[in-house]
């Protein structure tokens, strides 16, 4: 990969001028990447390289269908923080390794508030920007602005120079009225951010306007407004605990979905399950292969990439012993015949909302007896928790639920060391060992959406129409587990499905993918031919 930037040029002939010699130490380790470059600085070269381009393509730009969703959210923002500026970073790139970044996510929190998912640049920020009572954006207290780094001329070297930012390098970014006629909300040159966010900032007690930052996004905006903050004598520790309402805020917002996220995320997971599909038909070769999970696991991320803008996460492909690992992402274990393969995988749609399913297959396309016995159980616990969803019941009565059923499977298997009730109760969680993760979490922009929320919303929270959460009970019988016998051992089941919350109870978002053991072997024999 050739990479470039637009440091200070170093010189086009292959040896330096004789005047040079002697500087390697003056120059900035930083800049030191440049030296492969031979970059052309002659002004013969950049007018040459600014003229004869086409027109830059101006087709009439429509607002995004998120648009309107987007307008609320934020109007939502502005009546809990009313005069106060709102300051939230869509992030910075991140260096994978020296000068090759990762491809850009913007967080979360930005994404939900604008409406824009993979089509914009980073170091982008919003700026919701404190009015007169009900005289903001539709009728709220804030004016919206979004900051970003407009596409530079052709004629200016950015164009060819900047690895990052240049057309050349990176192709087409939008324009200031393109982003702006997308999103329904005013745009501005990023240049004048610092302004923006800056001015007239302070103590309330003598006047100023207090900013709450979305931290932990870009660094820059942090020491941007932690600057304002110490020299205008503002409590660090105090905005510290604004800025942790405000990310904690965000986070709730997105714990009820609206109608356009619905359809987001069933979008996401309709690509999931076509990537399932995927993943069957490669068993055949990845059976026997040393790393046989790396077969599966790039098969799936082939589809993430097709109709996604990415995985949601990264796949857990994890055959026979590994299973029985809850994260586990090596994925270069062999794929060996008579085996289960559990994988736990969600495509990320170019809106960044994501599903998150697993399955566990058996390799050759049936399950054994005790594959099926314990798949079984698993799933029972699933239908139970699933069955008891509706409007009014509380999130961690999902769990319990779940937990019932797999605690009786467990005492009827001859495993636990004590009764079912003791099990149950706060003292035991003896059936804790064969199951030790929770059973549900909210699913949205992020794979664990809402994770700041207060736990009052979230695990004691009742549920209610709008939510979106996964139910994914499992059970985990390690190699070296001496509590139960040779024949569970290197067995790991888990079961996932994406859960919808209506007025009347709930959907199943990803029912179309096989579930149960019959279900699951007539598919893959389909599948398989």
């Amino acid at each position: 990969m050739e990479t470039m930037n637009d440091e200070t040029p170093r010189p086009t002939d292959q040896t330096a001028p004789a005047d040079q010699a002697g500087t390697a130490a003056d120059q900035p380790v930083e800049d030191r990447v440049n030296n492969r470059s031979q970059k052309p600085t002659s002004d013969a070269f950049k007018r040459f390289m600014g003229s004869n381009w086409a027109p830059t393509e101006t087709t009439p730009v429509l607002p995004d269908a998120s648009a309107p969703f987007a307008a609320r959210r934020r109007k939502a923002l502005s009546e809990q923080f009313e005069g106060e500026r709102l300051v939230i970073p869509a992030g910075a790139l991140k260096v994978r390794s020296n000068d090759t970044d990762y491809r850009f996510r913007a967080h979360s929190a930005f994404a939900h508030l604008t409406g824009l998912g993979v089509d914009h640049e980073p170091d982008a920020t919003l700026v919701l920007e404190p009015v007169d009572h009900g005289a903001g954006d539709h009728g709220g207290h804030h004016e919206a602005t979004l900051y970003f780094r407009p596409m530079a001329g052709r004629d200016s070297e950015e164009f060819y120079s900047n690895a990052r930012t240049g057309e050349f390098w990176i192709g087409t970014r939008p324009t200031l009225g393109g982003l702006q006629a997308r999103t329904g909300v005013r745009t501005a040159d990023l240049s004048e951010l610092e302004v923006a966010v800056t001015k007239n900032a302070g103590a309330v007690e003598i006047g100023g306007v207090r900013i709450r930052l979305l931290r932990g996004s870009d660094l820059d905006v942090e020491a941007l407004v932690d600057t304002s903050r110490i020299n205008t004598g503002v409590d660090l520790e105090f905005s510290d605990g604004l800025d942790a309402q405000l990310t904690e805020f965000l986070s709730e917002l997105r714990l009820v979905k609206d109608g356009w996220e619905i359809e987001e995320l069933r979008g996401s997971v309709a690509a999931t399950i076509a990537g399932f599909e995927d993943i069957v038909r490669v068993l055949p070769a990845a059976r026997g292969h040393e790393r046989g999970e790396r077969i599966v696991e790039g098969a799936f991320f082939s589809r993430a990439r097709l109709e996604g803008n990415d995985l949601g996460y990264d796949t857990i492909a994890a055959s026979g012993n590994n299973a029985t690992v809850l994260h586990w992402i090596r994925n270069n274990g062999e794929v060996r015949s008579g085996d289960l393969i559990l994988v736990d995988a969600g495509v990320e749609a170019d809106s960044l909302y994501t599903a998150d399913i697993t399955r566990t297959l058996p390799v050759d396309g049936m399950f054994s007896p005790i594959q099926r016995t314990i798949y079984q159980a698993v799933l029972e616990a699933a239908d139970a928790a699933f069955a008891a969803v509706k409007p009014g019941l509380r999130f961690r009565d999902i769990h319990t639920t779940a937990m019932q059923v797999l605690a009786e499977r467990l005492h009827e298997w001859g495993l636990l060391p004590v009764s079912v009730d003791e099990a149950l109760s706060p003292e035991g969680q003896q059936h804790r060992r064969w199951m030790p993760h929770g059973t549900s979490h909210h699913l949205g922009l992020d794979v664990h959406d809402c994770a700041q929320a207060k736990r009052e919303l979230y695990l004691d929270a009742e549920i209610v129409p709008g939510m979106v959460f996964t139910i994914e009970p499992g059970l985990y019988f390690k190699n070296e587990d001496l509590a139960v016998p040779e024949e569970y051992r290197g067995i790991g089941v888990r079961i996932e499905d994406d859960i919808y919350v209506t007025d009347e109870g709930a959907e199943n978002l990803s029912a179309a993918l096989p579930r149960t053991p019959d279900d699951v072997e007539a598919w893959m024999a389909r599948l398989l031919g």
